[in-house]
């Protein structure tokens, strides 16, 4: 990509542009860019070819997002819906109308009729976080808090949760040292990493291979990154059944060093009583996998000195998300490959007292799981927030903690939650609805208020959430580049406003307010910038406020290291005690409700009357739902299909490019589909994110249309896994007829 731009950042370079240093936000590798500027306005992004990481690679939707922030249907100025359509309002009209009628909610119902859903594009801004979890915590306990991560990471969350005692300590496979690395339910060539910051991911597998290693990829599409590395298809959502038998051959075989492991594993001779039964002769007739391979994967993994099994969303979706993820670390502890080179190995900020704060926060979170309950399905609260799912029925469902009010930032669940048709029901009935955002979308355009937001590249950032994801310990901040568009703000500056507009209301509101008036009466910077650099400071490589000379702040990665710098060439290992919550600082196996789940995958059955499976996937130029406006990445032949087997279609009676109409128990969708061999019989792939109908203000979007995949998924309350909250997004049970 970066040799397609040399041309061009030349004859930029000749004209007397400006050339700022920045990095990219739309997912988690972060990958270096060089902004190029004229006159104040963004003008083209190309690669960073000083990025220590990314080394000049950027993807096709980093380059295309100068697109996003100049795009004509970009919502620029604060928007008010009337019966007639949006109008254009001022920002004080919109928020002295937004607070007086939050104020007029909670006097009549208390916090518990107001909630906030956040998407996964805010993760990726510091400030935003910070900001969402300051409105939502400030409201009050009763307030109701939801996050994408229900539809992505919480049973991964959950898992660690459990094993460690945290959701915040999640070990990520040692790309740099690894010499088998297998891959279940993860498309990183497309996706890039998830719960893994590794730019340049692609070369680095292809690096294990050069190595003499292997990367082995387990799932049931032949996707772009199986096609480059081995590939092991299995039946959907059957991960578990296979991890269970990976266990039940290294214990038979000998192969577990079970003196090592209870020195800081508790329950091992539980797990092994549990996985007694699944030889791999026994779950053949549920993962498809020959039995032969299965025996040689449990060896590779247990007799491989440096080995990892890595899973994300595929693993995630299912219905057994939790146990999956559980057992893909357990997996990895007893081949003896947690936190050792090359294995599976924790990131940290390395915060100072990092044992001391993993102690308080995880018996904190583990507190309010135990306490708090959501409204609907009396799910417990994960990370603080509910099951997404349940949205909707959270708005409809009468009685105390009723949503009346509801704020949505960064997120288009209308698309992204199952049943997005209910959602979109919901919405209408609401007393109050804020987005935050820069699109009119399916989920906007049902809002009363549409508050123009700044992307990244008009603000300032560092990219808190992910520090200890990264595969090589590396810092990097960056300074808006462009002024934000019209009259957009930053959503920390939105919910600064409004909560200075319900001071008062709530202690939380009254003191913040009060501290930023004390922090600016000192010369002191009174925003979230403030914590960032407090964190950067405080942590490995920070200058310790002053006492380790030279050492990085918020002010030195911009002005010194703008291309980011490299901390450490590998993660630390030996850190395991650290990274556990529990007071013995032990891992815990054993836990009813991993018994009660592995319980579950013989009770249930795939219902009569659908015989496929259906799988998400995902797509080069695609990122969830609100890449679709872009030009470049909508350029060609650029339409919403699925894939199925080619035998599936010869009995269906199906062509490559046919219409087909796809039902599961819970509804249907019509979709074209491509006719391929790259699949596993008994499954279609459909990619999420599409189904925009015309209801929102991106033309280009509306135009491509597709359909919404989440239709054929359930908001039952019953569908949602009880643990951790998770959609059921993957290994569907459907049936599909040509049209």
């Amino acid at each position: 990509m970066a040799e397609n731009t040399a041309a061009s950042a030349g004859r930029e370079a000749a004209a007397g542009a400006e050339q700022k240093v920045t990095f990219c936000r739309i997912c988690e590798p972060l990958c270096g860019m060089i902004a190029t500027v004229e006159d104040g306005k963004l003008v083209a992004l190309r690669p960073d070819k000083e990025h220590p990481l990314s080394s000049g690679f950027a993807c096709q939707k980093g380059i295309a997002f100068t697109e996003v922030v100049n795009d004509p249907d970009r919502v620029t100025v604060p928007l008010r819906r009337t019966a007639a359509g949006f109008e254009e309002v001022t920002w004080d009209e919109a928020m002295t109308d937004i607070a007086t009628r939050l104020s007029a909610i909670l006097r009549e119902h208390g916090s518990g009729a107001a909630g906030w859903y956040f998407g996964n594009p805010g993760a990726f801004s510091y400030s935003h976080v910070l900001a969402a979890l300051a409105f939502v915590k400030g409201l009050g306990r009763r307030s109701h808090f939801f996050t994408a991560s229900s539809q992505d990471t919480n049973s991964r969350l959950m898992a660690s949760q459990l094993l460690y005692g945290t959701p915040t300590s999640v070990p990520i496979p040692d790309l740099t040292r690894t010499d088998l690395l297998v891959m279940m339910g993860a498309n990183p060539v497309v996706s890039h990493g998830s719960f893994l910051t590794a730019p340049r991911i692609k070369d680095l597998m292809h690096d294990i291979v050069k190595r003499g290693g292997r990367v082995v990829v387990i799932d049931p599409r032949r996707s772009e990154t199986a096609t480059q590395f081995e590939w092991c298809g299995i039946v959907p959502d059957t991960d578990s059944h296979l991890l269970l038998s990976l266990l039940q051959v290294m214990f038979a075989e000998d192969l577990v060093d079970t003196r090592r492991l209870a020195s800081y594993a508790e329950g091992l001779d539980w797990l092994r009583a549990l996985a007694a039964r699944f030889t791999p002769e026994m779950t053949q007739s549920h993962t498809g996998i020959d039995p032969g391979v299965v025996r040689g994967l449990a060896r590779d993994l247990a007799m491989t000195p440096r080995a990892a099994v890595y899973g994300r969303l595929g693993t995630c979706a299912g219905r057994y998300g939790t146990l999956t993820s559980y057992l893909i670390d357990v997996v990895n502890l007893v081949a003896g490959n947690l936190d050792e080179p090359g294995g599976s190995v924790f990131g940290s900020l390395d915060l100072p007292a990092q044992r001391w704060a993993n102690m308080a926060m995880g018996a904190m979170l583990r507190r309010t799981y135990r306490r708090r309950r959501s409204r609907v399905g009396g799910f417990p609260s994960l990370i603080g927030s509910e099951p997404a799912a349940l949205m909707a029925k959270e708005i409809l469902t009468p009685g105390p903690r009723q949503i009346r009010a509801l704020f949505v930032s960064a997120g288009n669940p209308v698309l992204s939650v199952p049943n997005g048709d209910e959602l979109e029901s919901a919405l209408s009935s609401l007393e109050l609805s804020v987005a935050l955002d820069f699109y009119v979308t399916e989920t906007t355009s049902h809002c009363d208020y549409i508050l123009p937001v700044t992307t990244m590249y008009e603000r300032d950032d560092f990219p808190l959430t992910f520090q200890a994801f990264q595969a090589t310990p590396f810092r990097q901040a960056t300074e808006a580049v462009v002024a934000p568009a019209g009259q957009a703000r930053q959503e920390w500056q939105i919910v600064g406003e409004l909560m200075r507009r319900l001071s008062g209301r709530t202690p939380v509101f009254t003191l913040l307010s009060l501290s930023g008036k004390v922090l600016r009466r000192l010369g002191l910077d009174a925003s979230p910038r403030l914590l960032a650099d407090g964190i950067i400071r405080s942590t490995r490589g920070g200058d310790l406020f002053g006492l380790r000379r030279g050492g990085l702040t918020f002010r030195r990665l911009t002005d010194r290291h703008p291309h980011g710098t490299v901390l450490a060439p590998h993660l630390s290992t030996g850190v395991l005690k650290k990274c556990i919550s529990y007071p013995r600082g032990r891992i815990r196996l054993v836990h009813d409700e991993i018994a009660e789940q592995i319980a579950m995958l013989s009770r249930n059955r795939h219902p009569d009357g659908y015989p496929l499976r259906m799988i998400g996937m995902r797509e080069p130029r695609s990122e969830n739902s609100w890449m679709h406006n872009s030009p470049l990445l909508m350029r060609g032949e650029r339409t919403h299909h699925g894939l199925i087997n080619v035998d599936d279609a010869a009995d269906l009676h199906i062509g490559d490019g046919d219409d087909v109409q796809v039902s599961s128990p819970y509804g249907q969708i019509r979709v074209p589909v491509a006719v391929t061999k790259d699949i596993m019989p008994g499954v279609i792939a459909v990619p999420h994110g599409w189904g925009h109908k015309g209801t929102g203000g991106w033309r280009l979007a509306n135009r491509a249309g597709g359909a919404n995949v989440n239709r054929l998924t359930s908001s039952d309350p019953r569908d949602v896994e009880a643990l951790s909250g998770m959609a059921w997004l993957t290994g569907v049970p459907v049936r599909v007829e040509k049209v």
